[in-house]
């Protein structure tokens, strides 16, 4: 099971390095900070970066839930796994689906998507956000970024994403 793990915005991949080293192997299968590509511009050349998809949370995937939260109070920095009623609460199987489908274990970080405006909508060509354009809140052509808001960990999540709009049709 996927769980998210709530800890201090900007500090997720020293508190992912943390978890790993301190958290039994058996107890922990993965553990990752999901990230996303965004092409920038430096000195007139398109680069492609990365940046945190979610910040302040990461990912955990462990079937033992409860020796992980047992196992987290060793961890020197603010981690908590996130709970709902006094119940640690797993991912929904859509949002594991999302994240799985656009990432792989090792490497989870969503590509870049294309997409055109026509008129006033946004139809995305090919990347993850194809079929997701309701998520869709605002979009930065200078800034080739999509400002999407999602309903992720049980909550209603704003976050950036990687969108280049190839061109406009009117």
């Amino acid at each position: 099971m996927w769980y998210v793990v709530q800890t201090v915005a900007g500090r997720e991949f020293a508190v992912c390095r943390l978890i790993e080293s301190l958290v039994e192997d058996d107890v922990l299968q993965e553990c990752f900070v999901p990230k996303y590509e965004v092409q920038k511009q430096f000195r007139g050349q398109w680069r492609t970066c990365t940046a945190t998809l979610f910040p302040g949370y990461l990912i955990v995937v462990t079937d033992r839930v409860d020796e992980l939260e047992s196992q987290l109070r060793r961890v020197p920095a603010f981690a908590r796994v996130l709970s709902n009623d006094g119940g640690f609460v797993p991912l929904e199987r859509d949002e594991v689906a999302w994240i799985d489908a656009f990432t792989e274990k090792g490497h989870r970080t969503v590509g870049v998507s294309e997409g055109v405006i026509e008129g006033d909508r946004i139809i995305v060509l090919k990347g993850p956000l194809v079929g997701r354009e309701g998520w869709i809140r605002k979009i930065n052509r200078r800034k080739r970024t999509a400002y999407l808001e999602i309903d992720m960990f049980g909550r209603t999540i704003q976050t950036k994403i990687g969108l280049g709009i190839v061109r406009k049709r009117t």
